[in-house]
């Protein structure tokens, strides 16, 4: 079934947001919250997301006219892994808009989605920032891609909701505030980032730490393995303990969601060579209020492990 996909907003809407606005398990169930920061001056409509890595940004957009479920929460599980329950299908029935990371990250969102009788508005946060198959899918570690599908999602909610289009600007703007101190922890890091160097156990981080500019050491044949999923042999193993040994790498990345003997056995070289280790997950934390808040923990630890 064809459906229509809002990823690409007009110029003029884009503009006016600029201006105004200056991984879990099945078990788990989804989440919904709505945020009411207000009266919405329309009826709320349904918002599906797939990924929590992007929920709390659209209900911190969408506020009071959005009542926002979020598919899969919390960092317990690989959302690679995910298959969704029966409930997580039924949330899909009556949304007016979906949110997809895109990417092949959430594909199963597209199998439930093609069984719908009627088609929702749909963001998918890839092509909006125009990205194809065999890019990295963590989009939400790459700060431009995230204020990109923020103003996607005001123009689009605008668009659904033209009667509320002075509240949601609203909400840009609380959004763009808060996004500050996000912005300005970037900057810090990138001062002690300069010149140095990581690897990491899995691609998860890769984008913000392109953004502060770390040089990635990471071996190719074990992150080609990690990109796409797959086992990296005894050779690229063998050459990632190497570097981790030869004093090249500044930081060792470790996404805290993927178990295995791999990750492990590279952390316990890296501590045996006194590199430091920086923890982040892909999905945010039960016990983090925020997106801002979840991404600023794990850039202080990276700013630790530098040195700042």
């Amino acid at each position: 079934m064809q459906r229509s996909r809002i990823v690409v907003v007009t110029a003029i809407a884009v503009a006016a947001a600029l201006t105004l606005a200056a991984c879990s398990s099945s078990e788990q169930g989804s989440s919904s919250d709505r945020r009411d920061t207000g009266s919405c001056p329309s009826e709320p409509i349904d918002i599906v997301v797939t990924v929590d890595q992007w929920g709390d940004i659209v209900r911190r957009l969408a506020g009071a006219c959005g009542d926002v479920t979020t598919i899969i929460t919390g960092a317990d599980a690989d959302p690679h892994d995910f298959e969704p329950s029966p409930r997580d299908n039924a949330a899909f029935t009556d949304a007016d808009l979906v949110v997809v990371n895109g990417l092949g990250y959430d594909a199963w969102a597209d199998n439930v989605l093609d069984t719908l009788s009627s088609e929702p508005a749909m963001i998918d946060a890839a092509e909006v920032v125009g990205r194809t198959d065999g890019d990295n899918p963590h989009l939400w570690y790459d700060p431009d891609a995230v204020q990109e599908v923020a103003r996607a999602l005001t123009a689009t909610l605008e668009e659904l909701l033209p009667d509320a289009a002075a509240y949601l600007d609203d909400q840009a703007t609380v959004w763009e505030q808060a996004l500050q101190s996000y912005r300005d922890e970037i900057a810090a890091v990138e001062a002690s980032a300069r010149g140095r160097s990581y690897a990491a156990t899995e691609p998860v981080f890769d984008e913000m730490a392109a953004a502060v500019g770390l040089l990635d050491r990471t071996p190719e044949g074990y992150r080609n393995a990690a990109t796409n999923e797959s086992d990296p042999s005894p050779g690229d193993i063998h050459d990632f303990e190497e570097i981790l040994r030869s004093g090249e790498v500044d930081v060792l990345v470790v996404n805290t969601q993927t178990e295995g003997s791999i990750p492990e056995q590279l952390r316990a070289v890296a501590e045996k060579a006194r590199i430091p280790i920086v923890e982040v997950t892909e999905t945010a934390p039960d016990d983090v209020s925020s997106f801002v808040d979840w991404q600023i923990t794990q850039l202080r630890a990276l700013a630790e492990a530098l040195g700042r």
